[in-house]
């Protein structure tokens, strides 16, 4: 994996004009993905996770916009760039698979030809070879006889053969880094291992940075290799995952992983978080969102919040971090 990353984002906040104020989305959000590394964000609804891929790709609502930061995809500022540039980027240099491929699909075109378009503006393939292209893509996917499907409508396939349609469309022109925005949402639990696997499986051929976006942290630890926590449009907790979860620094990483389902732990000793997501259109939100519902609150977290650097790619903004599980905790500096 190459030291520099695909895509470095910096410093990244977004708000949104609305009839009852503006909503800040995001505050000072930074991260990386390298080439061929899979990072996965994650938190409850409402923290920002879609917001952050939808500023990212340039598409957010006509009422929302990138206030401060910086996202770099190698020398290029998505952030600053033209909205000639972007169409440019997207489909080329970066592919996204929504959270509802029919809603993401044009109900009025072929799929076969929805790709093809991909190949042909993003490709540089000829509009007399796409087609053909086009099935080769359906059967990269999984889709059996390519060829008939690839003349069929959305409609008149399942949720999840349209979600490999997505697939294909966001690979398609093989691009540098992949989004996948809650990817096997809607889908039964055998398709969802399935597309999980084909994205992993064609982003290692590939070598494409993928970034992950999900509420479920327990599918985020089985398919990323780091973790981005994300609450009310902070970001609290990154780190390796297996640090994560052996290691849980911040607190609200900790309820996350109490809350997440497992095998060996009955439904009525599944743990809850308490309390909800601060109001974003509130003109005095704390400088840490989460103090309000933080058993570990203390005076100094009205101040501005800190980063603290753990090692090992281990990074926690929380002025009260809970005590290391098997390391030494460094000394707290504000950002």
């Amino acid at each position: 994996m190459s030291d520099a990353p695909t895509l470095s984002v910096e410093g990244l906040s977004v708000e949104f004009r609305t009839r009852g104020g503006i909503v800040r989305a995001l505050d000072n959000v930074s991260f990386s993905v390298g080439k061929g590394e899979t990072i996965a964000l994650v938190g409850e609804s409402g923290s920002g996770k879609s917001v952050t891929a939808y500023a990212i790709m340039g598409i957010l609502d006509p009422a929302g916009r990138a206030s401060a930061g910086r996202a770099m995809l190698g020398a290029l500022d998505l952030l600053s760039a033209s909205p000639a540039k972007l169409a440019e980027v997207r489909g080329r240099d970066i592919g996204m698979i929504f959270q509802n491929p029919r809603t993401a699909l044009n109900p009025i075109r072929t799929v076969g030809r929805q790709i093809a378009d991909v190949l042909i503006r993003h490709g540089n393939v000829s509009r007399r070879d796409a087609p053909a292209q086009a099935v080769e893509m359906l059967r990269a996917v999984g889709i059996t006889d390519p060829s008939r499907r690839a003349k069929a409508y959305p409609f008149e396939m399942s949720g999840g053969m349209c979600q490999r349609v997505m697939i294909a469309i966001a690979l398609a022109a093989k691009p540098s880094l992949l989004i996948a925005d809650e990817p096997t949402t809607g889908l039964d639990v055998t398709t969802q291992a399935v597309i999980m696997d084909l994205i992993n499986d064609l982003a290692t051929q590939m070598g494409m940075a993928t970034i992950f976006i999900t509420h479920d942290l327990a599918l985020a630890g089985q398919r990323s290799a780091r973790i981005v926590v994300m609450h009310a449009g902070h970001v609290v907790e990154d780190a390796p995952t297996a640090e994560l979860f052996a290691n849980p620094r911040h607190p609200y990483t900790a309820e996350l992983i109490a809350a997440t389902p497992d095998s060996a732990v009955s439904l009525d000793k599944l743990a809850s978080i308490p309390g909800s997501l601060p109001d974003l259109r509130r003109a005095d939100l704390p400088p840490c969102r989460y103090s309000e519902r933080c058993p570990r609150k203390l005076a100094a977290c009205a101040q501005p919040l800190p980063h603290a650097d753990l090692g090992g790619g281990h990074i926690v903004a929380c002025w009260n971090p809970l005590p290391a599980q098997h390391a030494s905790a460094p000394a707290v500096s504000a950002a």
